[in-house]
């Protein structure tokens, strides 16, 4: 997926500017994968034990676990696509209708998980809710 689709799509855009987080799934993890990442990205890769280490396998961190992905998810499977066509066709439709304005949301919401981190000095946040 990587090789075939991401990495062919981001030689159409100009990446220097872009950073990249990398979840820590396994799979997402080998060598060839963090080797090709760190190609296109060089020192703009967040990933555990890379340039620049990522946050601990935390969804309360990753704006893209703990809203992106279900949004999208629940937006793309919302009519059951029943054919591959049909499937992608829904996640570009998705996609293309996030709006800037709810990305700053999350981006405003990020940040207050961090003021709450730094004030905590790290602990846990449980009793936190998150409103988007």
């Amino acid at each position: 997926m990587i090789t075939n689709f991401f990495i062919p799509e981001l030689n159409n855009h100009d990446v220097q500017g872009l950073w990249f987080q990398q979840d820590g799934v396994t799979c997402h993890t080998t060598r060839d994968t963090t080797d090709l990442l760190k190609d296109t990205f060089g020192d703009r890769l967040i990933l555990r034990f890379g340039p620049v280490n990522g946050p601990p396998r935390s969804c309360d961190l990753t704006s893209l676990d703990y809203f992106l992905w279900s949004y999208v998810k629940s937006l793309v499977y919302a009519d059951k696509p029943q054919t591959l066509d049909h499937l992608e066709d829904n996640i570009r439709r998705v996609i293309s209708d996030i709006r800037p304005q709810m990305l700053e949301k999350v981006i405003e919401n990020w940040t207050s998980r961090l003021d709450y981190i730094r004030a905590s000095r790290g602990s846990p946040m449980p009793e936190i809710i998150f409103k988007m």
